[in-house]
């Protein structure tokens, strides 16, 4: 059976999965595949989730909030900020819905009040600098 080795790689987790038969994400072109021998890819997953399969076994599903997949060399590489796996898929479906949307919020407030401040910052030079040349 052709296989490929999976690494789930994050801030605060590693896996390093043998025997991985097929994986399956969605990026904003649409959902994709992978099996073992695929040429070359690289691509960005979107928010939500994502799946793979060791051997026959039943499908594992990871809940991630975006990702980087690149698959060389037979091995299939995928970063992200966090993720969580499981083999039952509502389970880990409740786990994007309220954990990781609630995360995503409140990243969102941040980066928000980051380009608030930016702006602000930007202002005071501007009048700074008027006030010199002046």
């Amino acid at each position: 059976m052709n296989t490929f080795v999976l690494h789930l790689q994050s801030g605060t987790q590693y896996e390093r999965i043998e025997g991985t038969t097929s994986f399956a994400g969605q990026d904003a072109s649409g959902s994709f595949g992978v099996l073992p021998r695929h040429e070359r890819l690289m691509s960005l997953l979107t928010f939500g989730l994502a799946r793979f399969r060791v051997g026959e076994e039943n499908w594992q599903y990871l809940a991630v909030p975006g990702a980087l997949v690149y698959f060389h060399d037979n091995q299939l590489y995928l970063n992200t900020r966090r993720y969580v796996r499981g083999g039952d898929y509502e389970a880990v479906r409740a786990t994007l819905r309220t954990q990781f949307m609630a995360e995503e919020t409140e990243l969102h407030e941040v980066k928000r009040s980051v380009q608030r401040l930016e702006e602000e910052m930007f202002k005071r030079l501007l009048e700074m600098n008027r006030g010199r040349s002046a």
